[in-house]
């Protein structure tokens, strides 16, 4: 998971969005999420006396839209895709940057399921929650204060939520992607490449990095055009409030040892140690 640009003279302005980096991916399992140092949260809670039916829906941070669609499918016991299909029958309440697209404003909670509860119902409740969240003074204001306005940031955030692997280190994955916005630089996260083909993985090939597609930061300059998961609180708060610091570069090399660095061939070295890492894991197995 490695950046393969190294700097170069900036160009554009903090209002042009322009990003970068490869790193940490979020780990999607049947039912549950593995993001970041968030443990598996249960898809679904199961209400006392009534074990087979839920009665509360449960959205990690980090999921995709996808995945939100599928949960609700599954909780109101729906044939695959339904929700998927009516969400445009739902009237969310979305910002024009979205285009339409809710991906970012399915916000992470905990809600409640009742006879009365429809896809439409349950995503326009998800909705609410993100604009109540994000649309308050702190996001909007910070938003401003970093030349960007909500969407940006929502955007921004749903990568923090991708990359970082530990909550302590969202501030500097920010950090990271503020400074390659300053410079001109490309994007380069593997967690953009992964949306783009609808998967989550660790490890990003050259061939990942050339497939046509405006999630593809390795070819396209800039943010993605939406949102790449559904960020939670502390993501946004990261996005709005970056970590102070130099940083150009960052890997996880192995759980718990995320390094960060402005230097091109440091981090080539990090990255050459990933990679030793993960093949010796693999040759474990």
């Amino acid at each position: 998971m490695q950046m393969n640009t190294p700097p170069r003279s900036p160009r554009g302005s903090r209002g042009t969005i322009r990003l970068t980096r490869r790193g940490r991916i979020a780990l999607i399992a049947t039912g549950a999420v593995v993001a970041g140092t968030a443990v598996a949260v249960p898809l679904l809670s199961l209400g006392a006396g009534e074990p087979e039916k839920p009665t509360t829906l449960v959205i990690p941070e980090g999921w995709r839209a996808s995945q939100v669609y599928g949960a609700v499918d599954k909780a109101l016991e729906l044939p695959a895709g339904t929700t998927k299909k009516s969400f445009t029958k739902a009237n969310l309440k979305l910002p024009n940057d979205a285009e339409g697209n809710p991906e970012g404003y399915l916000f992470p909670s905990t809600y409640p399921l009742d006879e009365k509860a429809t896809p439409e119902k349950l995503l326009s409740f998800m909705v609410d929650t993100a604009n109540k969240k994000f649309n308050g003074a702190p996001i909007a204001a910070g938003a401003q204060r970093n030349a960007m306005n909500v969407y940006q940031a929502v955007t921004i955030a749903s990568i923090v939520q991708a990359e970082a692997a530990t909550k302590a280190d969202m501030g500097k994955v920010a950090r990271v992607i503020f400074n390659r916005l300053e410079r001109g630089m490309p994007l380069q996260m593997d967690s953009t490449i992964n949306y783009a083909l609808g998967r989550s993985t660790l490890r990003t090939t050259a061939g990942d990095t050339r497939i046509d597609s405006p999630y593809n930061s390795y070819q396209r300059m800039g943010l993605p055009p939406t949102p790449i998961a559904n960020p939670g609180e502390e993501a946004l708060r990261a996005a709005i409030n970056p970590t102070p610091g130099d940083w150009l570069y960052f890997v996880t090399v192995k759980p718990g040892d995320t390094r960060f660095t402005s230097d091109y061939g440091e981090h080539q070295r990090n990255v050459a140690e990933f990679n030793a890492h993960h093949k010796s894991a693999r040759t474990k197995t």
